[in-house]
């Protein structure tokens, strides 16, 4: 009876490692089925999918993985197409173009980043084996204990063998993929390591067999992730402080571009940065001629930095803009802020290491305060200061708290919470960014001092674009960017430094610091269109945006208005004129 059942187990098992099963594609429903689906529904189902997948797959350099992956995502587009569309009410075709856009978009990454690992795999040829191990458990597959001791030991040699081949003959790479290759050998490592945890101790045989030649590879592991950033990428082990991106290039920011619905190329965004980039200096150049400085508004930014509080002081400051800006809101009936918003927002103070990547208070719900701490070099404690002081806060509490970032929060848990799944800076960042625009124009700043701290951000938002769009271009290197952040927005190098740290390597995807002023842009081209053309009311017009939820604002503008809706939608709204 048990040899019969692993026979059977067997021939169910596929006999190519990186190929799918039918048993493990899903199928797709019958359009009957999916016809009477609730879109908020099918939308969880979408998310619950690939989180479950990628909690399975979740080491690197597998085909498999991304094979699986692709068919998950093709399933889905092939579900949706099932849909019945023109039928739909327009709330839930919104939701059907607004998911179909995520897994279209999901599917070509899958894509992408294949493409990545196989530029990466050159680096390090040996891992193919230990992959396999993984893939294995992956599909509940038994291992045999004395071949996968075989894998771990030969994985060894075969590890100095390739170190001294690029010792000998160093690959033509940048900085940039040798340290990808090494943070992907890192996870693969770590996946290891719990495939090992896994077995050991519980089954004998893997543990008598295993432990030795696996102690031997996690060792030859670390190191050999360290020579690919020292020896192959050129970097600096285990230093903080240097910069190293990944420009992900002009064919995939285009495509990104297509995701968030935006009709624009990168070259094209760069000329609106920088036509906005030149009304800012205008700007500055009138304020500082106001405050007896001729027009350099460099002199000026260096007068309005001596404006900050004493160590202590900076969550009283905050505190008392906040309320300054709830005030001027209300007072002109801009939108609904809710009494349970208005109580129910934080302070925390931010690390000192968290510093390093965000130079200035960030918000939500919780208002996380830049500030020195005590053990700051003297120097980095008056360049935080500087950069936090009354009037460049002034400028941005409202954009972090009411109307921004908290308000924002509060109604997307509040209204169509569903889509959330599709959130974009375009619309998370574009809405704060917004409000800096529109406060402008409403005359918020009360003097020289608060347009100078106004236009500061104003023009950083704008070299945002232009130096991150620069930089995923390959045109500029991270120390051009602070460089330019420099010498166009007047930055302290250390929190220039922080910024482009930030926009690098902090986690952000690669249109994040765009987002902000050109989702700001388009909300200003919706609003000229629904309130100035269209005769809506300011305040009904603030408050549908925050119902529609954080989604992007092409699609906003559909949910917003009558145009007419179709399965192909294409990405054709130019909002910047």
């Amino acid at each position: 009876m048990l040899c019969l059942s692993i026979l059977i187990f067997a021939a169910c098992m596929p006999q190519n490692p990186g190929q799918i099963s039918s048993a493990e594609a899903a199928p797709a429903p019958s359009a009957s089925k999916v016809e009477v689906a609730n879109l908020p529904e099918l939308i969880a189902q979408y998310q619950a999918d690939q989180s479950t997948l990628e909690r399975v797959w979740s080491f690197p350099f597998s085909n498999a993985k991304h094979s699986r992956l692709a068919a998950l995502h093709a399933d889905w587009l092939a579900r949706l197409d099932q849909v019945d569309f023109e039928s739909l009410p327009r709330r839930s075709q919104i939701d059907w173009l607004l998911l179909r856009n995520q897994v279209d978009h999901k599917l070509r990454s899958c894509r992408l980043d294949q493409g990545k690992h196989t530029e990466t795999k050159k680096l390090v040829p040996f891992v193919g084996p230990l992959v396999e191990l993984l893939e294995l458990r992956a599909r509940r597959q038994p291992v045999q204990a004395e071949r996968s001791a075989e894998i771990l030991h030969e994985a060894v040699a075969e590890i100095q063998r390739t170190k001294k081949q690029f010792q000998d003959s160093p690959p033509s790479v940048s900085p940039t993929v040798a340290n990808r290759a090494a943070n992907e050998l890192g996870s693969l490592r770590n996946g290891l390591s719990r495939w090992m945890r896994y077995s050991e101790d519980y089954d004998p045989l893997i543990t008598w067999w295993n432990r030795a030649p696996w102690g031997k590879l996690e060792s030859e592991l670390r190191n050999y992730e360290a020579f690919l950033r020292s020896d192959v990428g050129g970097l600096r082990e285990n230093d903080p402080d240097q910069l190293i991106g990944d420009p992900i290039g002009r064919d995939a920011l285009l495509a990104e571009l297509q995701y968030e619905r935006i009709p624009y190329t990168p070259e094209e965004l760069i000329e609106i940065a920088e036509r906005e980039l030149a009304w800012c200096n205008q700007q500055r150049e009138l304020a500082a001629k106001e405050m007896g400085l001729g027009n350099d508004w460099k002199a000026a930014q260096l007068e309005v930095k001596k404006a900050h509080v004493e160590p202590g002081g900076q969550p009283e400051m905050i505190r008392m803009l906040a309320n300054e800006a709830v005030q001027f809101l209300e007072e002109r009936d801009l939108l609904t802020i809710p009494d349970l918003a208005k109580e129910c927002w934080r302070m925390d103070m931010m690390s000192p290491a968290r510093q390093k990547f965000t130079p200035y208070f960030t918000g939500g719900e919780v208002i996380s305060i830049s500030y020195p701490t005590e053990g700051m070099q003297h120097e980095d404690k008056l360049m935080t200061m500087r950069g936090n002081n009354l009037h460049y806060s002034r400028a941005t509490v409202h954009h972090e708290l009411i109307p921004g970032h908290h308000l924002q929060g509060y109604m997307s848990q509040r209204w169509n919470p569903h889509r959330r799944a599709f959130s974009t800076p375009f619309l998370v960042e574009g809405w704060a960014l917004y409000w800096e625009l529109k406060l402008w124009d409403l005359g918020f700043a009360q003097n020289a001092k608060d347009r100078i701290g106004m236009l500061f951000w104003r023009s950083h938002r704008c070299a945002r674009i232009i130096f991150s769009l620069n930089f995923h271009l390959g045109k500029w290197s991270p120390e051009e960017c602070v460089e330019f952040l420099l010498d166009q927005v007047g930055h302290e190098r250390r929190n220039a430094t922080a910024e482009v740290r930030r926009s690098i390597q902090g986690g952000y995807g690669p249109l994040y610091q765009c987002a902000y002023m050109v989702g700001g842009i388009q909300l200003r081209g919706l609003h000229r269109e629904l309130v100035t053309e269209g005769g809506w009311l300011e305040k009904d017009f603030h408050d549908a945006v925050l119902q529609q939820n954080s989604i992007p604002i092409e699609f906003m503008r559909a949910a917003l208005t009558d145009e007419p809706l179709s399965r192909e939608f294409p990405v054709q709204w130019k909002f910047d004129s």
